[in-house]
């Protein structure tokens, strides 16, 4: 019989299924959870007519010709209309990948995780991955066609974020210690 869907465990932190294996996602510490916070407290903002917005949500994100598999962005969007139809269940944990992902980097992360993420994200369907990088001070904007690279200088936008607009050096600011 094969394989349609891997399912695993809920763990505390979550975990999701990244380059052929279980991985538990790291807990964050203060500067990932603050870039969190506030990249989730904006889109929220901006996505309230629009869909829905939550950190650290399990998709199951299945890529053409693949197995369906759990993952678990540190803030996902995803438009309401692809939400309405599914049943509670799904809603909790829905079968497809977000519109919208963002993976904020941790001093543990492995690149090639973050990487294999992404492209799945893509293949998926999302229409952007936004990678979160607080040592560098840079934010990625990888979509299907192209990744943009944006420091301190640069402003998040993107069609997939219409009327979304946020600088760089504004996200990062929240950093500083009080």
């Amino acid at each position: 019989m094969p394989i349609h869907e891997i399912v695993l465990p809920e763990t505390k932190p979550e975990s999701e299924w990244v380059r052929g294996r279980p991985r538990q996602k790291v807990s964050p510490q203060r500067d990932h959870a603050v870039l969190q916070l506030e990249l989730g407290s904006l889109l929220r903002r901006w996505a309230k007519p629009r869909g829905e917005v939550a950190t650290e949500w399990r998709f199951r994100v299945e890529p053409p010709g693949e197995i369906r598999r759990p993952l678990v962005p540190d803030v996902a969007y995803v438009r309401k209309e692809r939400l309405q139809p599914l049943p509670d269940e799904e809603f909790q944990s829905p079968p497809f990948s977000p519109d919208v992902a963002v993976e904020i980097l941790s001093p543990d992360d492995r690149r090639a995780d973050v990487d294999d993420k992404l492209r799945t994200y893509l293949r998926a369907g999302s229409s952007l991955v936004l990678v979160v990088d607080s040592q560098r001070r840079v934010v990625e904007l990888h979509d299907q066609r192209h990744v943009t690279v944006l420091d301190d200088g640069g402003t998040i936008e993107h069609d997939a974020l219409p009327g979304f607009s946020y600088p760089v050096h504004d996200l990062f600011d929240v950093l500083r210690r009080p």
